[in-house]
Order: structure tokens, then sequence, then C-alpha cells
């Protein structure tokens, strides 16, 4: 069986005239020129690590250019770097402490208790499979390509489901066509008229989740406009002009 999503030229030119109306907002306009690059350079260690954190922290609260989590985000040094983590024999009692001194942020058990699983699994060998895997979106590659990569960190990173596999891939700059899809998201097409009723509880599932995103793609592709930008116009359109080019951090 094969569903076959039909794009009329109303709702092409409604998506393009709403993306033009929020294309100069600095959180589009670092999305356009991060994500959209034709050569990206190589994500190492420290990087990813600090941006599955901030990714983590993000599936679970608010993340908008006044949050806590932002805040945190932006603190300099990194409270819970890569490097950090190699100066502490009980990683994920470092991280509990750390979170938990930063006023705001929640969960501050269960997200330290994903973190050090994952880096405990990362530090046993995994990078060298994760390293060179998310790499090989430094050059624009296809949808299938990304959707295969935002798969395997599904599977291997803890507290990752397909929503925060996307957010990662996205904060890193590597994707184009894959896109993290949450209530934001999902009420934005709601009102656009997308052909199905949504909802970001049933999201958690792989195959609805591909599903949801591959009618997103469908209607983007038709208006010429990159998924990632409309994930971006959707996000400034919700926070209006509370993203300068000096706050944003994914």
């Amino acid at each position: 069986m094969q569903v076959i999503w039909e794009v009329s030229q109303h709702d092409i030119e409604r998506l393009r005239e709403f993306v033009q109306a929020h294309q100069q907002n600095p959180f589009v306009m670092a999305r356009i020129g991060r994500n959209l690059a034709v050569q990206k350079r190589a994500v190492g260690r420290a990087e990813f690590w600090e941006q599955m954190v901030g990714m983590r922290l993000t599936s679970v609260q608010r993340s908008g250019p006044g949050s806590h989590v932002v805040r945190f985000l932006r603190t300099r040094p990194f409270p819970i770097s890569y490097d950090s983590l190699q100066q502490h024999a009980d990683v994920e009692a470092f991280m509990k402490v750390t979170l938990a001194q930063h006023r705001g942020i929640r969960f501050t058990t269960k997200i330290p208790s994903d973190l050090h699983k994952n880096y405990r699994c990362l530090e046993d060998g995994e990078w060298a499979v994760l390293l060179p895997t998310i790499n090989c979106l430094t050059v624009p590659e296809g949808r299938d390509v990304e959707r295969n990569v935002a798969r395997y960190l599904q599977d291997k990173l803890s507290g990752f489901g397909p929503k925060q596999a996307r957010n990662l891939l996205q904060a890193l700059g590597l994707t184009r066509y894959e896109i993290p899809i949450d209530s934001r998201i999902t009420k934005w097409f709601s009102e656009f008229g997308f052909p199905m009723k949504l909802s970001s509880a049933p999201l958690s599932d792989p195959g609805y989740y591909e599903f949801v995103l591959d009618g997103i793609q469908a209607l983007c592709e038709a208006a010429e406009l990159m998924p990632c930008v409309v994930d971006a116009a959707i996000f400034a359109s919700y926070d209006g002009d509370g993203w300068t080019a000096d706050n944003v951090v994914y």
C-alpha cells in the first residue's frame, strides 16, 4: 500500500508566503546559513556531546530564547562539557549536581541517567561508528541518507526517540529534510490544513513519525522549500523577535 500526498497550488503559495514573512528572523537566517551550507565542517566529540546534552534538555521543558534551558546552554565554559567529564570519576553524579545548581532545569535525575548511559556507550567504542555516520552529512545528501542517520541515533542514544534524534542532527547543522516534529509543529500544520488529525503523543512511534514527516516533506518539496527552513520559520512565528544573532543556540 502507498499513500500519495497531493499538494494544491493554494497550499504552495500559503507556505511560501509564510516562510518569506519570517526569512529575516535571526533564527531562520542562522538555520539557512548553517544547515543549507554546501560544505560543513566535521563534528567532533566535544561539539556532539554539547548538542546532545542540549537536545536532551530541550525535549522535556521550555526552550524559547529566554528559557532556563537556553541560558544554561549559553553558559561558557559549558558546565557539563565533554572535557569536564574526563575529570570526574562519577560522571552521573557530577551531572546531577551541576544541573541541580542551575535554577529552572527539570528532571535532574532522569536526564543525567540517560546522558551517563550515552557517555558510557560512546566511550566504550561507539565514537568510532557514530562520528563517521553523522559526518557523512557534512555534504548534501538525500532524505533517505538523513533518515537512516536519524534512525541510527534513535536506536543508539538513551532518551532519544524520533523527534530528539532529528533535533540533534538539525542542531548540529547536518540535516535539511529530517526535522523534529513537536507540539508546535503539529499545531501549526493542523491549523494550516494537514489532511489528518495531528497529535504529538503518537509521534514517539517511529512509523507514525515518519508517515507524518513524509507528508510535511511532500508539501515542502512542492513549494521548493527545505523542511529545516520551514521548521525554523514556524519556531520564529511563535517566538517573535526573541531570537537575536547572539542568542541562537540551535
